[in-house]
C-alpha cells in the first residue's frame, strides 16, 4: 500500500503592529517592506500525528536512510543512529544517538533535541513517542516503502528547508529514470521469487515489499502474491509447481555470507533446485544490499534500472 502524507505550508506573517495572521499561500511569503516570514510545514505523519515544523529546530533523525533522506533535502542533522556510520563520519559535529533499534529519550533530551524522525517500522522507536511528547520534543514518524513514500517524504523536507532545486534534483529527475525503467516492461510478465535471506533463515517477500514493488512495476508476476503460503512456509515443492523466471535474494545482517549461506543450506542443497527453470538458464540474483534492502533514496532510479536490465535486457 503507498503511503501519502498530507502536507500544507502555511506562511506565518509578524506585522507592524505585532498582529499575527495565519494563513495557507502557495504564493512568496514576502508581505511588506519591513515584515518578517517564517514558514510552517504542517503534516500528518505516519501514525496520524499532526506535526507542526516553524524552522530552526535542533534535529535528530534516528535511522541512516531517514538522515541521508534528511541531507538530500538540506536539512541540518545535529545527530542520528549508529548505522550511519558514513554520514558520522563526514560529519563529526553530528552526535551519535546510539543503536537504530533502541535510541534513547535521555541522550535525546540530554543532547537538547527539538525535533526527531524516526521510522514507524520500528518499534523501538514508535515506543519513544509519548516520552517525547511529553518532553515537548516534536516526534515525526515516516513509513519508506516505496518510492512514492519516498516522495512524499521529500516534499515535506524540502518545504521544511525551503530547498526545491533539491527536490528536482533528488526526486524529481529520479522520477523520470524510473518512468524509463517502467516503460520497457515488454508486456511478458516473467514469473519471479523474492527471497530475503538472513543468518538464520530465508523468507519469501511479495510486492508489498521495497524490492517486490519495483518487480511488480516492471511488469513481474511475483509468485509469492498468489501463493500466500510461500510467506510463511518456504516451500520447495511449491517453488517448483510456480517455477519462477527469475529468482532475487536480498540479504539482511551484518554478513552477507552467512545468509547466503542459509539458501544454500535450505534450498540451494535440495536436488530440486536444479530443475527450477531460473536455475537452469542462470537467472538466479543476489541484489546489492545497498540498493534493495537499505533504503536507496536518491539512487532508487538505479535500483529500477538494474532490475530492468536484468529482465529484459541492457539497452
Amino acid at each position: 500500500m503507498i503511503k501519502r502524507y498530507w502536507v500544507r505550508v502555511v506562511f506565518l506573517f509578524l506585522m507592524l503592529g505585532g498582529v499575527l495572521t495565519l494563513g495557507a499561500c502557495k504564493s512568496s511569503p514576502n508581505v511588506q517592506q519591513n515584515s518578517e516570514a517564517e514558514t510552517e510545514v504542517v503534516f500528518s505523519d505516519a501514525l496520524g500525528h499532526e506535526i507542526r515544523l516553524k524552522g530552526g529546530e535542533r534535529t535528530a533523525v534516528l535511522s541512516e536512510s531517514l538522515a541521508q533522506a534528511w541531507l538530500l533535502a538540506g536539512g541540518e542533522l545535529a545527530g542520528t543512529s549508529e548505522d550511519a556510520e558514513e554520514i558520522l563520519d563526514a560529519h563529526p559535529e553530528t552526535v551519535n544517538l546510539g543503536a537504530l533499534k533502541t535510541p534513547s529519550a535521555e541522550a535525546l533530551m540530554a543532547e537538547n533535541m527539538e525535533l526527531v524522525i524516526l521510522s514507524s517500522a520500528i518499534p523501538g522507536h514508535v515506543k519513544l513517542y509519548d516520552t517525547l511528547d511529553k518532553a515537548g520534543i516534536v516526534a515525526a514518524y515516516f513509513d519508506i516503502e516505496t518510492f512514492e513514500d519516498y516522495k512524499g517524504m521529500m516534499e515535506i523536507f524540502t518545504d521544511f528547508t525551503g530547498n526545491k532545486k533539491l527536490y528536482e534534483e533528488n526526486v524529481a529527475l529520479v522520477q523520470e529514470v524510473i518512468e524509463e525503467q517502467i516503460a520497457r516492461a515488454d508486456g511478458s510478465s516473467p514469473k519471479v521469487l523474492l527471497l530475503r535471506a538472513y543468518s538464520t533463515g530465508v523468507r519469501a517477500k511479495n510486492s508489498d515489499t521495497m524490492t517486490g514493488k519495483m518487480l511488480l512495476d516492471l511488469g513481474c508476476e511475483n509468485i509469492a502474491d498468489s501463493d500466500s503460503g510461500l510467506l510463511e512456509d518456504l516451500s520447495m515443492e511449491a517453488i517448483l509447481v510456480a517455477d519462477p523466471d527469475f529468482i532475487f535474494v536480498t540479504t539482511m545482517g551484518s554478513s552477507q555470507e552467512a545468509a547466503l549461506s542459509m539458501v544454500d543450506e535450505l534450498l540451494a542443497s535440495n536436488p530440486a533446485w536444479q530443475e527450477l527453470t531460473a536455475v537452469k538458464e542462470d537467472r538466479f540474483y543476489v541484489l546489492e544490499k545497498e540498493l534493495f534492502h537499505n533504503k536507496p533514496n536518491n539512487r532508487w532510479g538505479e535500483s529500477y534500472e538494474i532490475l530492468a536490465d536484468i529482465l529484459y535486457g541492457k539497452k
